[in-house]
């Protein structure tokens, strides 16, 4: 069943690709773009004839003004209507075509009517950037018997969701060509005077997700690179944005200032958000359009020691093991663990195929290369981790060096959290090799 899935849809895909390369010219309506698309030369507001709407890829295939068709989320754009009615329809978007908004406060209510009492279709986060639509008619919300100051305005988010929000509690602003603000009361990267801005500059930005790793003692060598960072060059007029999907580096000519604590970069696809010293939020806008928050944070420790150190204690926990060379239990063979990290084990099938593959040969590459919860130091090593050869999964065992030989626990069944095993699985096979 699941072959015939995979074979489904790798035909449908090819149903659609072949579409796409061999569009034809037949326009099934017009469509007004709702969000910026720099990277492709389109603004919010224009109307674009549609082509294809693929509800499998969740995109239009529509046609820019020199003539080039290209794919467009469905979320960013409006659903296409015929030409005689896409004139009302555009002059509905034409106001706020160029008018996005940042959120003021955490949980901001996005409602289905421009009423306060209507049913909430999303929770707004604090330094959200939206899209405002259009304005509505509907009763201000009332705070002490007094109504709020403010607009309803239709709004839509990064993810597609559209609803109406009071403008009391959000900052308006207008953007250029390139997507950024060019609000009349934005500060110029020149004024060194904005102590947030230059804690920004002066600082290295990690992922949030390292200091964890750092904290909880769970280091992921897969993941954690000293060269994943963020960093604003003043000195030498660079941006940087380094992590496992993005790698860029821009000049940097400024920026904009279009909230108490969000900067906009100049010509660059960048919003910050300056939480506190300790923390920013990246708002990140990719070729597709398509914004995500990426949240980074300061480091008091120095990575490549920590990077050094967890190499060396594994490097220590192996060689402990290797040390002793050969193993050999009862019932589960001999075990031959080799300096250079590949091991040999004969006489594994009891173990097949409840811990061990059936395609598994005799042979692989042993390593410690995950990290053990405290409450279970006492009573094991660490985890040791075999890839047989021929075999697609890795295999991890607890372990345990004891007088006269090794005691190996499957952990197939243990918790992991990340790269830290925290608890052993319920159903558990225990070797006890001799030295």
């Amino acid at each position: 069943m699941k072959r015939k899935s995979i074979r489904l849809f790798a035909l449908t895909s090819l149903v659609f690709l072949g579409i796409f390369m061999g569009c034809s010219d037949k326009v099934i309506g017009y469509s007004v773009v709702l969000w910026n698309i720099p990277e492709q030369g389109i603004r919010a507001g224009e109307v674009l004839p549609v082509y294809i709407k693929s509800n499998i890829s969740h995109v239009y295939i529509v046609g820019r003004a020199d003539g080039e068709k290209i794919e467009i989320p469905l979320w960013q754009m409006t659903d296409p209507v015929r030409k005689n009615r896409i004139k009302n329809e555009a002059a509905l978007y034409q106001e706020y075509a160029g008018t996005y908004a940042s959120v003021k406060t955490d949980g901001l209510p996005c409602r289905a009517e421009a009423v306060n009492t209507s049913r909430q279709v999303y929770r707004l986060r604090k330094g959200e950037v939206i899209k405002i639509l259009y304005r509505g008619d509907g009763q201000a919300p009332m705070t002490g018997g007094q109504p709020l100051e403010g607009e309803w305005y239709k709004i839509l988010t990064d993810d597609g969701t559209q609803g109406w929000c009071f403008s009391y509690n959000l900052s308006l602003y207008q953007v250029d060509d390139d997507g950024l603000a060019v609000d009349e009361n934005a500060v110029v990267a020149e004024d060194d005077s904005d102590e947030r801005w230059a804690a920004i500059a002066a600082s290295v930005w990690y992922p949030e997700e390292f200091k964890a790793m750092v904290d909880g003692g769970d280091i992921d060598l897969a993941r954690l690179h000293p060269s994943y960072r963020f960093i604003v060059d003043l000195d030498g007029k660079k941006v940087s944005l380094n992590t496992s999907a993005i790698h860029e580096s821009w000049d940097f000519a400024g920026y904009t200032k279009t909230d108490e604590r969000e900067y906009s970069l100049k010509g660059i696809p960048l919003r910050i958000t300056y939480r506190n010293p300790q923390y920013i939020v990246l708002r990140y806008t990719d070729s597709s359009g398509k914004p995500q928050d990426l949240n980074f944070v300061t480091l008091s420790v120095n990575l490549n020691e920590i990077v050094n150190a967890e190499r060396q204690r594994r490097n220590q926990a192996y060689r402990r093991i290797a040390a002793q060379g050969k193993y050999s239990a009862s019932s589960y063979g001999t075990l031959t663990f080799n300096e250079d990290g590949t091991f040999r084990w004969t006489g594994f099938k009891l173990l097949v195929p409840s811990v061990i593959s059936a395609s598994a040969k005799n042979a692989g590459t042993a390593s410690i290369k995950y990290s053990l919860a405290k409450s279970l130091q006492s009573s094991y090593d660490g985890v040791l981790t075999l890839k047989f050869d021929g075999a697609a999964d890795e295999v991890n065992f607890l372990y345990k060096l004891e007088d006269g030989g090794l005691r190996m626990e499957d952990a197939s069944t243990a918790a992991f959290r990340g790269n830290l095993l925290t608890a052993r699985g319920a159903e558990h096979t225990i070797i006890y090799f001799t030295k």
